[in-house]
């Protein structure tokens, strides 16, 4: 495993002749929750990496995606959203947050083009502006939502944001990571701030996420979609069985994942299922497209949903469920 941390750029001198120098690092996307900091990560590496969501506080774990280029391999490290804890829960993803942004080579600050700067983006700047060695870069996402005044108003509304606070910018990007704007201009201003060095990762890996994390978030996103404003929070999933079904022709393998949906209370049961189990079938049919398509395998998918009571505030529970 790479580690994030005792990289420093090369400043030795090179001659006009020299090629320049590979760099490799890591990155990571901050921004409150909902910033569009997972898709932007998808975005850069070219496929889902992190799973997105319309609904704020989705990613629990840091995804790291890779970005393959002949002169540097950039690490991304998708962090949670950065905010006012309610549960214990919410304290540990802060603590993730901040352990991230200590050994990174360089911080991007999402903060949407379409949303006015609030309290919540004051909050993370100040905590930027303590991280004085760390190179860090304004990203202005979501800019397809907003006309080009409200863009440039906001841009000029980053660069107070950062000389109120102390936040010295390297740079200040637009960027729309759906319609796929300034993605690789965003790309190309974040390289020369990664040290000298080589690859930290094979050619072609594109994740160093454990694929039983990544089918059981392909899982959670699936159960996301569609379900009352309550939910989000209280569902976690985890796949207790990954193999290959023995016995199939070499020709014609398949894939058993037995997972469980957990939820906080019994009452939350029916809204995860669906009338007649419509709902979690749906679930099942969407993640399982996703799943082979991540994987390359058919899949035969079977799906639980159990009760892990009040496991957002509960220490036992949240190790269980792999927080």
């Amino acid at each position: 495993m790479a580690s994030m941390s005792d990289r420093s750029p090369s400043s030795r001198p090179r001659t006009q002749t020299e090629p320049a120098p590979h760099r490799a690092g890591f990155a990571c996307f901050v921004g409150r929750p909902n910033a569009g900091k997972s898709t932007l990560t998808n975005a850069l590496v070219g496929t889902k990496v992190a799973i997105t969501s319309n609904r704020p506080q989705t990613t629990r774990h840091t995804v790291r995606g890779i970005v393959h280029r002949p002169d540097a391999q950039l690490v991304l490290v998708d962090t949670p959203g950065l905010h006012k804890p309610r549960t214990l829960l919410g304290e540990r993803l802060n603590d993730v947050v901040r352990t991230t942004w200590a050994e990174v080579d360089v911080i991007g600050f999402c903060l949407p083009a379409d949303q006015k700067i609030g309290p919540g983006d004051r909050f993370i700047a100040k905590e930027l502006a303590g991280l004085k060695r760390t190179p860090k870069v304004a990203v202005v996402t979501k800019t397809d939502l907003v006309d080009p005044q409200a863009l440039a108003g906001q841009l000029v509304a980053v660069d107070r944001l950062g000389r109120e606070l102390g936040v010295e910018w390297a740079e200040i990007v637009p960027v729309s990571a759906t319609a796929g704007d300034q993605v690789d201009l965003l790309a190309d201003l974040l390289v020369p701030l990664l040290p000298e060095g080589p690859q930290l990762y094979p050619d072609g890996d594109l994740t160093d996420e454990p694929e039983q994390v990544m089918v059981a978030e392909l899982i959670r996103e699936a159960a996301l979609e569609g379900v009352r404003d309550e939910l989000p929070h209280s569902i976690a999933v985890v796949v207790e069985e990954m193999a290959p079904r023995e016995g199939r022709p070499p020709g014609r393998p398949l894939l058993d994942i037995h997972a469980n949906v957990f939820i906080e209370r019994p009452s939350q049961k029916g809204i995860v299922i669906g009338p007649k189990g419509s709902r979690l079938k749906e679930v099942g049919t969407k993640s399982r497209q996703q799943i082979e398509a991540l994987l390359g395998t058919p899949v035969y998918l079977d799906l639980h949903v159990k009760v892990a009571k009040d496991w957002q505030r509960d220490p036992k529970q949240l190790r269980r469920l792999g927080f």
